[in-house]
């Protein structure tokens, strides 16, 4: 699973809007797996939210759901404990619980907590890059 999942992160990033999605998102999105799509989509909505509600402190432009630990999934809810974001060329601890609709793609209900950055000589060991 995880092997796709950076082609497609790498398609999504041009997502700016906050909380919404265009028709060529949705139709990569569709080509997913179930829970693939449902954790791209958390991903895109945690960027979009720590972007809209960090009003320039954070400018993220990476998600990654399973860096310090593996995401729990459980029917349309997923909590990613382990969880990290890239903003400005940092990277940054993150936890979010995300539950979307049954296809995946719209955002029932969103929680999460920005924690410490992630101190360089750690990136290595984590797969994290500039």
């Amino acid at each position: 699973m995880k092997k796709t999942l950076p082609l497609v992160v790498f398609a999504l990033i041009s997502v700016s809007t906050a909380h919404a999605l265009d028709a060529r998102i949705v139709k990569q999105l569709d080509a997913l797996a179930p829970d693939e799509r449902r954790e791209q989509r958390c991903d895109i909505e945690a960027m979009d939210r720590i972007k809209e509600d960090a009003k320039g402190e954070f400018k993220p432009d990476k998600v990654i759901a399973y860096t310090f630990a593996d995401p729990i999934e459980a029917g349309n809810e997923i909590r990613a404990p382990g969880a990290v974001f890239r903003s400005g060329g940092d990277w940054y601890r993150l936890k979010y619980q995300c539950e979307t609709g049954d296809k995946g793609l719209k955002i029932m209900s969103f929680d999460y907590k920005i924690g410490s950055k992630v101190p360089k000589e750690q990136w290595e060991k984590y797969y994290l890059y500039d």
